[in-house]
C-alpha cells in the first residue's frame, strides 16, 4: 500500500510547488475516516482510494483533484458529512465528493429507463466538474483491476457496466490508454473462453516473433536518425486482446488471418517532423492502400492527432505506423486530463475552465445540452450511446467548416449536424458537386452542399436511414410537432362547427381561461386532443361555457322513436340514430365537415374498404386515430351506435379539376374457367380504373371468388364499371364490399 509522502512525491515531480499541507489532511482524514474497513480482498479499505489517487497522478493532475481521490468514498461509507468535508476542504472539494458519491449509487445495468436516467445523472453530474469524470474513471479502473474477488454475476454485471458506458466515455475523453485497458479487463469477465484464447494465442506470437519487435524498432529508428530525424523516439507494441478480438469479430476473421498485430510509434519534436518521418518511411517501403489517415491535418472529437500508415516493412510483414509529436502523444494518452484543465486553484478556487481547443469536453456540454431537447430518458440513452460508439468520417460544408460524423452516416445526419433547422429543411444533397440520393453514406472528405425547402417537413421513415443520435431525435420530435400541428387543425374545425351549432363563436383567446377546467395548460395541446379524439368537443363547449345546455344531446330512447332501421352490406339490419338519417338522405348542414383528398394526412383516413365521391358518407373520431370515414352502409357504423358524440358529419368538396383517386372494394363470383380473369381485367382497364389489389379464392368447384380494390374517379364511374362486368358471361354475381 502506498505511504504518504510516496504520494506527496508523486505530485511534486510534475507539480514541485504542490500544497503538500492539504495531500496530508486529505491522507489522514480518509484514514481515520475509513478506519478498520476492509475491501471483498481483505486489504484494508484505504488502499482503495490512494490506488485511485496513484492513477490520476500518472495523470498529473493537480492536488486538488488528488485530494478529492482520497476522500470520495467517505461521505458514503463513513461518518463524514458534506458539512464536514466543506469545513475542512472548502466548498470545491466538498461539492466534487458529493458528486462522485450521487454517481456511485447509480446502477446502470438495470431496467433500460432506469439505466437511462442514470446516465442521465451521471453526464449531468460530470458536466458540473470534469473533475467528477477524472476521479470516476480512475475509482472504475482500480475496482476493475481488483474484481476477482467478487462473485462470477457481479464481476459480470459490474464488467457489463464498464463495456457500456465508462469504457467509451473515456475513449471519448480522448483516454486512449484508459479504455483499452477498461476493455480488456471487462472482457476477461464477459467473455473469459475468449480472452483466455486470443491471450494464449498473442503469448504464442510473441514466443515466435521474439526479437522481431526490437529488430524492427532498431530498423526505424536508424532509418530516421539517418535521415536527419535524430530525436525520433520509435517504440514498439502486441495489440490488446479485446482490440484483437474486436477485430476478428468485426472482419470475420481467424486470428491466424491477422496480419497487423504489432503496432509502431513515431515520436518526433514538431508537425513538420510528422510529415517529415512519413515522406521518409513511405520512401522505403512499400504502402498497403486504403490504410493512410491524416489526424493531425483533421484532428478527431476527442482532440486525438496522429498520422496513421499501414507499410509492408522489415521482414516483408505489415506494420502499423502512428507518427505524433510528443504533446500530441501525452493527449493520446491522457486525453482530456492532458490540457490545462483548471487555473491554479490559489488564484482561482474551483475554477473550470478548459483550455482552448478542447473539443472532448465540448461533445460532453453538446450531449449535455440534448437532454433539454430529448422527449425521454430513453431516448437520450439511444443518443448517447450511438455517440459513444460509433467511428467516424470528416466531411466539409462548402465554406470549408470540418463536421465530424459517424461512420455509416447520410447527408441527413451532416444536415443535423449543422444545425437542426437544416435538417429539418433538407430535401437533396450534393456530394463533391453532384446531386446524390439522401441514403447516400458518406466518406471521408466528402463536401457536402445540403439543398434545402421552406416547406419540407422530415418524414418518418429518415429515422430508420440517420445513424446519429442527433438526427434522430430531431426527426422524432419535428414529426411529433407536425402529427400535432395536423391534430390542432382538424380539432379547430371540430370545435369551430360545434361552436357553431350552439350558437356560441369559438376563438383560441376565449379557451384560454378554460384550460384548468380541462387539465391543460396550452391551447393547442386542448385543441389537438380533440383532433385525436381525446377530449370532447362538448365538454370543451361546456368549459367556456358552464351554462350552456346542450339540447342536441339526448338519451337514447327506448322505443324506435327517433331511430330507422337500415339493411347493411351483409343483409343485417341494424338501428341507426336520428343523426345518421341526415346523411342517408342527403340532408347535410351546413355544419359537415367538408374532404377533399386524403393523401398523407394523419388526421383523416378512410374505412380499409374506401369511400368514393358519391357515397354518402359519414366521420368517426376515434382515440389516437383522428377522424375515419365510413360509407353510410358500413357495418362497421353499428359498432358506434352508442358513441353519439364520436359521429362527425361530412361532405365531398371536389371541384372541376379533382385529380384524386379513390378506393373502393368489390366482391365478383365468376366462373373457374381459363380467361376469366383476363375478361374482368381488360373491363375494368377499358373503363380507366386501376386495380390496386387483387385476391381470388374458391368458394366452390366451378367458381371463384375475386375481391379487387379499386381506384376511381367516383361513383358514377364506379356504377357504370359494375354494370360492365354484370354482362361479362363468365360473372355469376358482383357486389361493393363495405367493411
Amino acid at each position: 500500500m502506498m505511504r504518504q509522502y510516496e504520494l506527496v512525491e508523486r505530485v511534486q515531480k510534475y507539480k514541485p510547488d504542490v500544497n503538500e499541507a492539504l495531500l496530508n489532511k486529505a491522507y489522514v482524514y480518509a484514514m481515520q475516516k475509513h478506519g478498520q474497513q476492509k475491501r471483498a480482498s481483505g486489504d484494508p479499505y484505504i488502499s482503495h482510494p490512494l490506488e485511485v489517487a496513484a492513477i490520476l497522478t500518472e495523470m498529473h493532475l493537480d492536488e486538488s483533484t488528488i485530494a478529492v481521490a482520497l476522500l470520495h468514498d467517505t461521505i458514503e461509507d463513513t461518518t463524514a458529512t458534506r458539512a464536514e468535508i466543506d469545513d475542512l476542504f472548502g466548498e470545491d472539494i466538498g461539492a466534487l465528493v458529493e458528486g462522485l458519491t450521487k454517481i456511485r449509487k447509480l446502477d446502470l445495468v438495470t431496467k433500460k429507463a432506469k439505466q437511462a436516467e442514470n446516465l442521465r445523472k451521471l453526464l449531468l453530474a460530470i458536466s458540473d466538474d470534469v473533475r467528477v469524470l477524472m476521479v470516476k474513471l480512475a475509482d472504475r479502473l482500480h475496482n476493475m483491476r481488483t474484481l476477482d474477488h467478487m462473485s462470477a454475476e457481479k464481476r459480470k454485471r459490474i464488467s457489463e457496466e464498464t463495456m457500456d458506458i465508462y469504457a467509451p466515455l473515456a475513449g471519448r475523453m480522448g483516454m486512449q490508454d484508459m479504455r483499452e485497458e477498461l476493455e480488456n479487463l471487462s472482457f476477461r469477465h464477459i467473455n473469459p473462453e475468449a480472452f483466455e484464447t486470443v491471450t494464449r494465442k498473442l503469448a504464442e506470437l510473441s514466443t515466435v516473433n521474439e526479437g522481431l519487435v526490437k529488430k524492427i524498432e532498431d530498423e526505424l529508428r536508424e532509418l530516421l536518425s539517418a535521415e536527419g530525424l535524430v530525436n525520433a523516439q520509435v517504440k514498439g507494441r502486441q495489440k490488446k486482446p479485446y482490440s484483437v478480438f474486436r477485430k476478428m469479430q468485426s472482419k470475420s476473421l481467424s486470428f491466424e488471418q491477422l496480419s497487423d498485430v504489432w503496432g509502431f510509434r513515431i515520436l518526433v519534436e514538431d508537425i513538420p517532423a510528422c510529415y517529415r518521418a512519413l515522406g521518409i518511411v513511405h520512401t522505403r517501403w512499400r504502402v498497403v492502400p486504403g490504410r493512410f489517415k491524416d489526424y493531425i491535418s483533421t484532428p478527431k472529437q476527442n482532440d486525438y492527432q496522429s498520422i496513421h500508415t499501414t507499410i509492408v516493412g522489415p521482414s516483408r510483414q505489415r506494420i502499423e505506423l502512428q507518427i505524433r509529436t510528443r504533446q500530441m502523444h501525452e493527449i493520446a494518452e491522457y486525453g482530456i486530463a492532458a490540457h490545462t484543465l483548471y487555473k491554479d486553484s490559489v488564484a482561482a478556487p474551483g475554477a473550470n475552465s478548459m483550455a482552448p481547443g478542447s473539443n472532448a469536453y465540448s461533445w460532453l456540454r453538446r450531449t449535455i445540452e440534448s437532454l433539454a431537447e430529448g422527449e425521454n430518458a430513453e431516448e437520450f440513452l439511444e443518443y448517447t450511446k450511438l455517440e459513444l460508439f460509433q467511428d467516424q468520417v470528416f466531411c466539409f460544408t462548402p465554406k470549408g467548416q470540418l463536421i465530424a460524423l459517424p461512420r455509416g452516416a447520410t447527408p441527413i445526419d451532416f444536415a443535423y449536424a449543422v444545425h437542426t433547422n437544416i435538417g429539418d429543411t433538407c430535401v437533396g444533397a450534393k456530394i463533391n458537386g453532384r446531386i446524390m440520393p439522401l441514403v447516400t453514406r458518406l466518406t471521408n472528405g466528402d463536401e457536402v452542399e445540403i439543398i434545402r425547402s421552406g416547406v419540407q417537413v422530415p418524414p418518418p421513415a429518415w429515422e430508420e436511414i440517420v445513424v446519429t443520435g442527433k438526427a434522430r431525435s430531431a426527426i422524432r420530435r419535428a414529426t411529433r410537432a407536425a402529427i400535432r400541428k395536423q391534430y390542432a387543425g382538424l380539432g379547430h374545425r371540430i370545435l369551430e362547427r360545434t361552436f357553431e351549432r350552439a350558437g356560441k363563436s369559438f376563438s383560441r383567446e376565449a379557451l384560454k381561461p378554460s384550460l384548468h377546467r380541462l387539465g391543460q395548460k396550452e391551447v393547442e395541446d386542448a385543441i389537438a386532443l380533440v383532433g385525436r379524439g381525446e377530449l370532447s368537443s362538448l365538454d370543451v363547449l361546456r368549459a367556456v361555457y358552464p351554462d350552456h345546455q346542450d339540447e342536441r344531446v339526448t338519451p337514447k330512447p327506448n322505443t324506435d322513436e327517433g331511430w330507422f332501421n337500415m339493411p347493411s352490406a351483409t343483409g343485417m339490419v341494424f338501428k341507426l340514430p336520428q343523426r345518421r338519417r341526415d346523411a342517408e338522405t342527403g340532408a347535410e348542414g351546413p355544419e359537415a365537415l367538408p374532404i377533399r383528398g386524403l393523401s398523407g394526412n394523419a388526421e383523416v383516413r378512410f374505412s380499409p374498404s374506401g369511400a368514393v365521391p358519391g357515397d354518402r358518407i359519414v366521420g368517426i373520431m376515434e382515440k389516437d386515430r383522428g377522424i375515419t370515414i365510413y360509407p353510410i352502409q358500413s357495418a362497421t357504423l353499428q359498432k358506434f351506435d352508442d358513441e353519439t358524440d364520436a359521429w362527425i358529419d361530412m361532405r365531398w368538396d371536389l371541384d372541376q379539376a379533382n385529380n384524386t383517386r379513390f378506393m373502393a372494394r368489390i366482391a365478383i363470383t365468376a366462373l373457374n374457367e381459363p380467361g376469366t380473369l383476363a375478361e374482368v381485367a381488360q373491363a375494368v382497364s377499358s373503363s380507366d380504373i386501376n386495380i390496386r389489389s387483387l385476391a381470388m379464392g374458391r368458394v366452390a368447384a366451378d367458381f371463384s371468388e375475386l375481391q379487387l380494390d379499386l381506384e376511381v374517379w367516383d361513383l358514377r364511374q364506379l356504377n357504370h364499371l359494375i354494370a360492365q362486368l354484370r354482362e361479362l358471361p363468365s360473372v355469376s354475381s358482383i357486389n361493393r364490399v363495405f367493411d
